[in-house]
C-alpha cells in the first residue's frame, strides 16, 4: 500500500492517492475526519488550526463504503486559500507580499532555495509545510480501516515536552486511547499533562517553540512480518524511514532504543516462553515487537524525537537572499509545540508500513482472501 500526497500549505486544496489497496475493506469518511480532527488538535497549536476544519471528500476507489481495488482519491480543501488567492496564484505575475526572502534556521527554507536555483523562499515553505501531514493522516486511515480487520489496533501518546517527561513510561496495552484522545497533550499522566501545558505556555510567552517525544505502538500484530535475507525487506529500516519522513522528526527508535546500548544483553534480550494455548510468548518486550527486521508478535513500539518548530516568534538571525545583508528569519504564522499532532502523524505512518508488510504475507488483492490467509497462518503458530 503505497500513497503520494499534493498541494502546499495555502493552495487550494491537500490530495493523497493510496494505491494497491485491497478490494473489500471498510473506508467510512467519518473516521478519515476524526483522525483529521486529532492531527489539528493540541495544546500549543496556532491560528492555522482555528480556521481549518479538515475533512476529507474521497473521489475514487470506494463504493458504498468499501474499496473496489482501485487507487483511493482522497482531497482535503485548505479554507485558508481564500485568503492567499494573490499569493498562491496559479497564473499570473507575481505580487510585492508573495515573494518571502528570509529563510527560517531550522526550516527546508535555504536548502530548498539552492537546491532549485529560486530566490523565493515560499516556493519552497509552502510544500514542506507540515500542513501536508494532512494528507498522510487521510492515506493512513485507509491503512487502518485494513488493519482493524486483521486485528491490529494503532495509537500513539507523549512521553515528554521540552524538560517535562512522563517518569515512567507506560506499557502501550495499558493505554485508554479515548482518554489519551481527550488531552490536549496526548500524555496518559493528568499531573505530567499540567507541566507540559505550563512548559508550553512559558515558551509562547518567550517567543520560543518546543519539542518533545512520542510513543506510536501497534497492538495485536502477528509475528513474521518483514524480512531479514534483504536490507528492503527488514520492518525496522522501513519504520525508521517512515517515522523520519515527518517534519521535524529527528530521532527514532524502536523498543529500549538507545537504552539497550547501556546495558548488558541479559537485561535487553526477551526470553522465550511456551504457553499452552497461546503457543510462543514473551514476558518482556525490550526489541520493541522486532527483532530480525522482523515482528515477534509483541506490541511494535517505535518513540520518535520532535525538534523544536524552527519559526519563532523571536527570530533568528538570517539572511536576505536578495541583498545578502542580514535580516531576522522569516515569522510564518506557526505553532509552538506540535508533537500531540506528530504523534498521530506517526500513526498512520507506522500504519501504511504494516499494511503493506501484510499485504506481502497475506496477498493484497481482496481482504477475504487475506482473511482467509492470515487465520491459516495464525492456527500453525498455536500449537
Amino acid at each position: 500500500m503505497r500513497y503520494t500526497t499534493a498541494g502546499e500549505s495555502h493552495g487550494r486544496a491537500l490530495v493523497a492517492i493510496v494505491s494497491d489497496v485491497p478490494a473489500g475493506v471498510p473506508v467510512d469518511a467519518a473516521a478519515i475526519d476524526r483522525d483529521l480532527a486529532r492531527r489539528q488538535r493540541g495544546y500549543g497549536r496556532g491560528g492555522r488550526m482555528a480556521i481549518e476544519r479538515d475533512q476529507v471528500q474521497v473521489l475514487s476507489g470506494v463504493r458504498f463504503g468499501a474499496t473496489i481495488g482501485s487507487p483511493v482519491a482522497l482531497v482535503i480543501a485548505n479554507r485558508d486559500w481564500d485568503q492567499w488567492l494573490d499569493v498562491m496564484a496559479v497564473s499570473g505575475e507575481p505580487v510585492d507580499r508573495a515573494r518571502v526572502t528570509a529563510p527560517r534556521p531550522g526550516h527546508a527554507d535555504l536548502p530548498g532555495v539552492l537546491r532549485n536555483a529560486t530566490h523565493d523562499v515560499r516556493d519552497i515553505l509552502e510544500r514542506a509545510s507540515a500542513r501536508e501531514t494532512a494528507a498522510r493522516v487521510a492515506a493512513g486511515a485507509v491503512a487502518k480501516a485494513l488493519l482493524s480487520q486483521l486485528g491490529v489496533r494503532v495509537l500513539s501518546f507523549v512521553t515528554r515536552i521540552g524538560e517535562v517527561a512522563l517518569p515512567n513510561e507506560p506499557d502501550p496495552r495499558t493505554i485508554d486511547s479515548d482518554s489519551i484522545d481527550a488531552s490536549d497533550v496526548r500524555c496518559p499522566d493528568e499531573r505530567v499533562s499540567q507541566a507540559m501545558r505550563a512548559a508550553i505556555d512559558a515558551a509562547r510567552a518567550d517567543g520560543e517553540s518546543l519539542g518533545g517525544v512520542f510513543v506510536v505502538a501497534a497492538l495485536g500484530v502477528v509475528p513474521g512480518l518483514g524480512g531479514y535475507a534483504e536490507a528492503g525487506q527488514r520492518l525496522d529500516a522501513r519504520i525508521g524511514a517512515a517515522m523520519l519522513s515527518i517534519p521535524a522528526i529527528k530521532g527514532v527508535e524502536i523498543g529500549d532504543g538507545f537504552a539497550a546500548a547501556a546495558r548488558p544483553g541479559s537485561q535487553v534480550h526477551d526470553p522465550i516462553l511456551y504457553r499452552k494455548g497461546e503457543g510462543i510468548v514473551r514476558p518482556t518486550n525490550h526489541a520493541g515487537g522486532i527483532e530480525g527486521g522482523m515482528t515477534n508478535g509483541e506490541p511494535v513500539v517505535v518513540r520518535a524525537a520532535m525538534k523544536p518548530i524552527p519559526t519563532l516568534m523571536r527570530p533568528l538571525p538570517s539572511v536576505d537572499l536578495a541583498t545578502l545583508e542580514p535580516v531576522d528569519a522569516a515569522k510564518e504564522r506557526s505553532d509552538v509545540c506540535a508533537v500531540p499532532a506528530a504523534a498521530v502523524v506517526a500513526e498512520a505512518e507506522l500504519a501504511l508500513v504494516l499494511a503493506t508488510a501484510y499485504q506481502e504475507a497475506f496477498g493484497g488483492r481482496c481482504l477475504s482472501d487475506m482473511l482467509d490467509a492470515l487465520e491459516r497462518y495464525k492456527a500453525r503458530l498455536v500449537r
